[in-house]
């Protein structure tokens, strides 16, 4: 399942953040590579230690809980901090698949890579190429949003980010362990969720029905969530 999180940031967030990763120190983005990734990835990145990745980051998480689309889509149970990271010059990286378990260095914290997600930064008319190619079983699917949108999609996926042939793609990047570790079962929940949230705007949260479903939808959530 692929999702676009439209105005994750608003203006305001987007312009703080900028603020403070643009003026931190950035280094090469194999530094949280796997061996695999590390043979694909040319890119910058600023360090996970970094107070203004921390800072910006932190940022991110608050927009996420705030927001009901990510909260029915992840079914989040750990999010990794975010990560940044910059392509220029014709840096990209090619097709790989992200590691099973990220392990937040320094730290005992680790999270089961079910998804992947994409923050974008910049705006999207001042860079060519740069977009996020997912494998999906309808083919590539190519994105490349506006600054301050986001994309979900399952970790288990081949992804790769085409060159940036001129200006400068910015964005933070992360991934996050769901209660729900099955894709086909979140599709389910997500689905059904949608369904009745799209119902009970015609037929009010008190109907019979609109009751039965949500009991459906718990009932399914009970018997796949760890929590």
């Amino acid at each position: 399942m692929l999702t676009i999180i439209s105005e994750l940031l608003d203006a305001r967030q987007l312009k703080d953040i900028r603020a403070l990763i643009d003026a931190a120190q950035w280094v090469d983005g194999n530094v949280t590579s796997g061996h695999q990734s590390a043979l694909a990835k040319n890119n910058l990145q600023l360090p996970e230690d970094s107070p203004e990745a921390q800072q910006a980051g932190q940022m991110i998480l608050e927009a996420l809980s705030r927001n009901p689309l990510f909260i029915a889509a992840a079914l989040p149970l750990r999010i990794f901090p975010p990560l940044f990271n910059s392509y220029a010059g014709g840096q990209a990286f090619g097709i790989h698949v992200d590691n099973a378990v990220r392990i937040q260095a320094g730290t005992g914290f680790r999270v089961r890579s079910d998804l992947s997600m994409t923050v974008f930064l910049e705006d999207p008319d001042s860079y060519i190429g740069g977009e996020l190619a997912v494998e999906t079983q309808f083919g590539a699917q190519q994105v490349k949003l506006p600054a301050g949108h986001a994309v979900l999609y399952p970790s288990s996926s081949l992804h790769r980010v085409n060159p940036v042939t001129s200006g400068r793609r910015v964005a933070s990047f992360f991934w996050l362990q769901s209660m729900v570790r099955d894709d086909a079962a979140r599709q389910t929940l997500f689905d059904l969720d949608s369904s009745i949230q799209a119902l009970a705007v015609t037929m009010s949260h008190d109907n019979a029905e609109i009751i039965r479903l949500t009991g459906v939808y718990h009932n399914l959530l009970r018997r796949w969530a760890d929590a």
